[in-house]
């Protein structure tokens, strides 16, 4: 067993070594504390995990996975708590879950532009479905509580002009009515 040990630090010293001819890699390792030979294999690993999971579908499925089960598991302890904290957090994290299926069903093409987009993807949702990090407040309250103002202020708006073009047709069509038959109205207010 000791002599695998010892091929393994035998490489990781020489890997050491070699990257030893990057003064950047030097300042970063006397920064961070981590050793550059873990560094680099340790970036390289991640390389290959984001290629893994960006490639062959499989990325798509942990990051539906890993995006739908966790989140679904605290709404389910959600719907038998007291408090709205968590239902609030929980119904964010749904409304962005969704525009995310929506978006990638009508642009496949957002896969292309955008490299690691499930790698990213996974990031993002368990960012905003894990309720410690507070992600979904962050988005709900930047984002989706200002859109949605503007939304009911437009709908609003919308309505009541609507509703005062109805009574002015209604008080048009009255009148007309009115003088036709030689009766007086009263107008609608």
């Amino acid at each position: 067993m000791s002599s695998i040990q010892d091929q393994f630090f035998s490489y990781v010293n020489k890997l050491d070594k070699d990257l030893d001819k990057y003064p950047s890699l030097i300042k970063l390792e006397n920064r961070v504390g981590v050793r550059k030979a873990y560094g680099a294999v340790g970036f390289v690993v991640v390389y290959f995990l984001m290629i893994f999971l960006n490639f062959g579908g499989i990325g798509q499925l942990f990051a539906n996975v890993a995006g739908f089960i966790i989140p679904g598991y605290y709404s389910l302890l959600a719907l038998v708590t007291e408090s709205k904290a968590d239902d609030t957090q929980l119904l964010t994290y749904w409304v962005v879950f969704a525009f995310f299926s929506v978006i990638e069903f009508w642009t496949k093409a957002i896969l292309y532009w955008f490299p690691f987009y499930y790698f990213f993807k996974t990031i993002f949702l368990l960012y905003i479905g894990l309720p410690h990090f507070g992600g979904a407040q962050l988005v709900f309250h930047n984002f989706l509580k200002p859109v949605a103002a503007k939304i009911r202020a437009s709908r609003s708006s919308n309505a009541s002009s609507a509703s005062e073009n109805l009574k002015e047709k209604i008080n048009e069509a009255v009148e007309a009515k009115a003088r036709s038959s030689g009766v007086e109205h009263q107008k609608l207010t």
